[in-house]
C-alpha cells in the first residue's frame, strides 16, 4: 500500500508525495471532469488511505494508478467518452463501492465477466430510464 504524506495541485496536474519521498502527478488533461473543473472544483477534494476523490465533479483517482503505466481501459475508455454519467451514482446504483468502481476504471482491478455485464446492464437501465421520459407539450 502508498502511503501518502502530501498532496498539492499546480495548474494542471494534482501531485503526491509518498512516505518514501517519491512524487508523482496525474494531469487534469486526462480526466475530461477535472480539465474542466473550476480552480474551487478542483481544490474542493477528499483524500482517503486508498485515493483522492472530487465530489464536485464525481472524479476518483487512487494512489496506485498514479504509478501505474497509463493504459486506458474500456471502462475508462466508456466514461471519458461520455462525462454525463455520473460514476458514483452507478456505483451506489450497483451496491459496489465508489473506490471499488474506480478500481475497475482505471484498470487497478479486473472485473469479472459478470461484473462488467452487470455494469453495462445498469447504464443500459439508466438509459432505457431516460428514452421512457416523456415531456409535456
Amino acid at each position: 500500500m502508498i502511503t501518502v504524506t502530501k498532496i498539492w495541485l499546480t495548474e494542471d496536474a494534482v501531485w503526491i508525495r509518498t512516505s518514501e519521498g517519491i512524487e508523482a502527478c496525474e494531469y487534469f488533461d486526462n480526466y475530461p471532469r477535472l480539465k474542466y473543473a473550476t480552480r474551487e472544483q478542483r481544490a474542493n477534494y477528499i483524500a482517503d488511505k486508498y485515493g483522492i476523490n472530487w465530489p464536485d465533479v464525481d472524479e476518483d483517482l487512487s494512489f496506485e494508478g498514479f504509478f501505474c503505466q497509463k493504459k486506458q481501459t474500456e471502462l475508462q475508455s466508456l466514461f471519458i467518452n461520455h462525462p454525463e454519467l455520473n460514476v458514483s451514482a452507478i456505483a451506489r446504483r450497483m451496491g459496489i463501492s465508489q473506490s471499488l468502481f474506480a478500481q475497475y476504471i482505471s484498470g487497478l482491478k479486473k472485473p469479472s465477466k459478470e461484473r462488467m455485464d452487470a455494469i453495462y446492464s445498469t447504464i443500459h437501465e439508466i438509459g432505457s430510464e431516460l428514452l421512457a421520459i416523456r415531456m409535456n407539450g
